[in-house]
């Protein structure tokens, strides 16, 4: 593989370099956009990097000048992190608190940025006690995830219930519907809502095709052609000729070492790369090696002290099996299978430009800012959790947002590699295809129900439905067919579904025949987790360990868990039989309760004994390396699964008034399981 380049791209690489220092001047969409919240409700679609966070600090300037209050929204803990750590630097640690299932600081301040389940979770507290919600402005960052397939119902819920008063802020790069969007919340809200939108990238994009021989070529041709195809000629030939030759044996990862050796000839690094894998990205870096990767002397040292600086003294990542990697060639690898603090590291070092290339799954290229002149992909298709599909014109644009750094770059690259899971021309299309549209995605469950029958009859709550963007989007004529099939004409389907939730609400006695909530019924509604029936049910039968955090802390795992597990496990050695004994009562117990919700049409979840030994033994006081060898969950996945069992540990703090030993359980065991390198 030698480095080289098709000569129409002699022009677009005269203009890669960084863009001379000027003073910040607003784009004007960023001012309009301002002066618009100052008065409505506002809607802002723009490019990734293009300045949507100034929008959103400018509008909470003006409102804390007033001496009000902001809350900012996000759908992920690295992205709250990350604008709980701008807002800091832009208002002072005093002003700016922050919000998450498993961190709390500053919970009174006059800015709170966190997820947008607790914003909901604080909307239903609000209707329920007849108070306000205390904040004017509400910033919803990464709005498109209204039409998030697990999610959406959330953002939704919020934007349905937020009183009028309260102007909203949404901001997004990939809403192919705006104007559907911005028509539903002035239907429903009874206020404007002005539809800021800029199309233009701060940093101009160019696609590149990166043949096996190390030549680069455009991808596309050259604007005002008239041919149907859009992808460039010598691209096209490449397909004709069947894809050879291969840019690596089938099976294998491609050699990246020889790779970066033909982006550093052009100067088309740093890179991120967006591989199909975990497997793939830890894989990736070791083929970058030493005979094409050649750090600079200065920048190397740089990098292994900055290293160190971050790592510090911290036992779980001093001996990383990645480390080496890192700091010989500045490559790393980053996906959800790795320590939470891991990650920190990899993001911290690639925003400071001290790798060369960052190779992450297509998770990383929403919400978090990891800006690189180059971003590379290998694969036209996505993993969506079910099967692999053709990547969407939002996601691809999510992905090529990341390249090209403002006030770094003149030019940022979308770089496309052949492979057996890469159809050129459909990443052709996506290059200029428009972003999809949003649709609704609201669904009922157990603990949307209990939390509106908290102040709401359920002639109300038809009411409110009727506000969702499903109930708009069935108005829309042919664009609402998706919404009509979907919800029923008049959210018939919908209705439904409500009424049958009620029933068996009604039936297990969380709901009178009048449509009130019972004693139990208003103690569940504060259960906000993924399973608050079946935690009712082991609060109603005395399942739950009220004397043993650690036993809870396993209960509690096997009811986070969301894999399927054939639970052979029972029959080994390493299970304590205390645990064994806990799960046997637990599913006997449980057994007659998870088969009526069965019966009625509702999930109940197995309890596995596989999700609960390795928190057992976490709480237990086992090393946490030993902790990991010996479970089935990557490291990654296995600190995910104690966050969001001590999320649904703290839940239980919610029914201390009627179980209070309970509650007291909990949070020791919340004390046990968070500490690093779970919690960084």
């Amino acid at each position: 593989m030698k480095p080289g380049a098709d000569s129409s791209l002699k022009p677009v690489f005269k203009k890669i370099g960084v863009p001379p220092s000027r003073p910040f001047t607003p784009d004007p969409f960023q001012e309009e956009a301002v002066n618009a919240i100052a008065q409505w409700d506002c809607l802002v679609t723009a490019p990734t990097g293009a300045g949507k966070t100034w929008i959103a600090q400018s509008a909470a300037r003006a409102v804390l000048e007033k001496g009000e209050r902001v809350w900012y929204a996000t759908p992920l803990k690295a992205l709250t992190n990350t604008i709980y750590a701008q807002f800091i630097d832009a208002f002072g640690r005093d002003k700016v608190g922050i919000l998450t299932g498993d961190k709390k600081e500053n919970g009174d301040a006059d800015i709170i940025i966190g997820t947008t389940e607790i914003l909901r979770n604080q909307l239903y507290d609000a209707m329920h006690t007849g108070e306000d919600i205390s904040c004017s402005l509400v910033i919803l960052d990464e709005a498109h995830y209204l039409g998030d397939a697990e999610r959406g119902v959330v953002w939704e819920e919020t934007l349905i219930y937020m009183p009028q008063r309260v102007s909203l802020l949404l901001l997004s790069a990939t809403i192919g519907n705006a104007d559907h969007i911005a028509g539903w919340l002035e239907s429903m809200r009874g206020k404007q809502c002005r539809v800021i939108q800029e199309t233009k990238r701060p940093v101009p994009l160019f696609p590149l095709f990166f043949h096996p021989s190390g030549t680069l070529h455009p991808l596309l041709k050259k604007k005002g052609s008239r041919a149907k195809n859009m992808v460039h000629r010598n691209v096209m030939e490449y397909i004709k000729a069947g894809q050879f030759p291969a840019i690596s044996r089938p099976g294998r990862l491609p050699l990246f070492g020889e790779i970066l050796k033909v982006l550093r000839a052009h100067d088309l690094l740093p890179a991120i790369f967006f591989l199909k894998s975990r497997a793939d990205c830890d894989g990736a870096i070791g083929l970058c090696n030493g005979k094409v990767l050649r750090q600079d002397p200065k920048r190397k040292a740089l990098l292994a002290r900055r290293i160190d600086e971050l790592i510090g003294d911290n036992p779980h990542l001093c001996d990383h099996e990645q480390r080496m990697h890192m700091e010989k060639f500045g490559v790393g690898s980053h996906h959800s299978g790795q320590l939470p603090a891991w990650k920190v590291v990899v993001e911290t070092l690639m925003s400071e430009g001290l790798l060369d290339a960052m190779f992450a799954t297509s998770t990383v290229a929403a919400g978090v800012n990891f800006p690189a002149r180059s971003v590379c992909i290998l694969n036209s298709d996505r993993f969506n959790g079910a099967s692999f599909l053709p990547l969407t014109a939002s996601e691809f644009q999510q992905m090529t947002g990341r390249a090209g750094r403002r006030g770094m770059d003149n030019i940022g690259f979308a770089i496309v590699l052949p492979g057996k899971f890469m159809d050129l021309k459909h990443v052709a299309k996506m290059v200029t295809a428009p972003p999809m549209d949003v649709s609704s995605q609201i669904k009922i469950d157990f603990s949307m129900v209990l939390n509106l029958l908290l102040s709401h009859t359920p002639p109300q709550i038809h009411e409110l439905l009727e506000k969702s963007f499903a109930s708009y989007q069935i108005s829309l004529g042919k664009q609402g067919r998706r919404a009509r099939k979907e919800y029923g004409y008049d959210l018939k389907f919908l209705w439904q579904d409500f009424l049958a939730h009620l029933a068996f609400l009604k039936e297990e006695g969380f709901v009178t025949e009048k449509g009130t909530l019972t004693e139990d019924g208003e103690w569940t509604s504060q259960l906000r987790m993924d399973q608050p029936l079946m935690v009712a049910q082991c609060l109603r039968q005395g399942l739950l360990p009220d004397q043993d955090p650690v036993m809870l802390a396993a209960v509690m795992a096997a009811f986070v868990n969301e894999k399927v597990f054939d639970d052979d496990l029972a029959s080994s050695r390493r299970v304590p039989k205390r645990l064994t004994r806990e799960f046997a009562k637990l599913r006997e117990k449980l057994s007659p309760f998870a088969e009526r919700l069965l019966e009625g049409g509702f999930s109940a979840p197995n309890l596995y004994l596989q999700p609960a030994l390795p928190v057992f033994s976490w709480a237990m006081g086992v090393p946490w390396d030993q902790v990991v060898e010996e479970s089935v969950f990557a490291e990654g996945d296995l600190a995910r699964l104690v966050l969001r069992t001590g999320e649904n540990l703290r839940q239980l703090f919610g029914v201390s008034d009627t179980f209070p030993r309970i509650a007291e359980n909990s949070r020791e065991a919340i004390d046990m399981i968070f500490r690093e390198p779970v919690i960084y």
